[in-house]
C-alpha cells in the first residue's frame, strides 16, 4: 500500500517595510513584530503534524518563518535556492501605479503572460514542483513543510491544479503565513488544500504584492 505523504508550502510572515520597497531577492528585509506572530500562529497550526522536513528560501524573512517550527519540531532547517522569490527588475524601490507612467519601464511589460518583467512563470513553476517532489521523497509517509514566498506558491498550485500560470496578482490564494498543503499518496496527488493560520493579524497588514 502506498504511503501518504504531505508537504505544506508556507508563506513568510509580514515583513517590516515601512517604505513599500518591492523587495524581491534584496537581504536585510526582516520580519515585523506581527510577522514574528504570524510565523508562531503557523507553527502553531502545524503543532500536531508528523513534520520531518523542513526546508526554506535563504531569504532572512523566510528562515525567520520557518524558526518556530525549527524549535517546536526540532527538526534541522535547510536552504534551499528553488524556494527563492521570483527574480523582478522593478525590486528596490516603491512599485506604485504612477511608475507604470515611466517610459523607463515600458519596455519590461510588453508580455504581461511570461511575464517580460522578470522571471518567467514556466521557470518558477518547474523550479519549484522540483523542490515539492524532493520534499516528497525526503519526507515519504510523513509531512514538510517548505517556506517560501507569494508568487513561486501561486504559481506552484496553479501547476499542480492545472489552472494557467499568468493570473491577476490582486488575486493570489496566497496570503501572509498561509499554508497550501499538497497530499500525495504515493507519487499521485491526493488532494490541494488551503489555510490561513494568522487571519486574525491580517487587518492593517502590509504586503508588497509578490513578496
Amino acid at each position: 500500500m502506498s504511503s501518504r505523504t504531505i508537504v505544506h508550502l508556507l508563506r513568510h510572515g509580514e515583513v517590516d517595510n515601512p517604505e513599500g520597497v518591492l523587495y524581491g531577492r534584496l537581504p536585510g528585509y526582516h520580519l515585523s513584530a506581527r510577522g514574528r506572530q504570524m510565523a508562531q500562529l503557523a507553527a502553531d497550526h502545524l503543532l500536531s503534524r508528523d513534520i520531518t522536513v523542513l526546508v526554506s528560501s535563504p531569504l532572512e524573512r523566510a528562515q525567520e518563518t520557518a524558526a518556530p517550527l525549527v524549535e517546536q519540531t526540532g527538526v534541522a532547517l535547510r536552504l534551499d535556492d528553488r524556494l527563492l522569490e521570483a527574480a523582478n527588475v522593478f525590486e528596490g524601490r516603491p512599485f506604485t501605479p504612477d511608475r507604470l507612467r515611466e517610459p523607463s519601464v515600458w519596455p519590461h511589460l510588453v508580455n504581461p503572460l511570461r511575464p517580460s518583467w522578470g522571471e518567467p512563470y514556466q521557470q518558477i513553476a518547474a523550479r519549484m514542483r522540483a523542490v515539492v517532489m524532493a520534499a516528497r521523497d525526503a519526507a515519504e509517509g510523513h509531512e514538510a513543510v517548505l517556506v517560501s514566498h507569494q508568487l513561486p506558491v501561486e504559481i506552484v498550485r496553479r501547476s499542480i491544479q492545472g489552472e494557467r500560470l499568468w493570473h491577476d496578482p490582486r488575486r493570489r490564494r496566497c496570503n501572509l503565513a498561509s499554508l497550501t498543503s499538497v497530499a500525495f499518496v504515493g507519487d499521485q496527488i491526493e488532494s490541494v488544500a488551503y489555510v490561513e493560520p494568522a487571519c486574525r493579524l491580517y487587518a492593517g497588514a502590509s504586503s508588497v504584492p509578490g513578496a
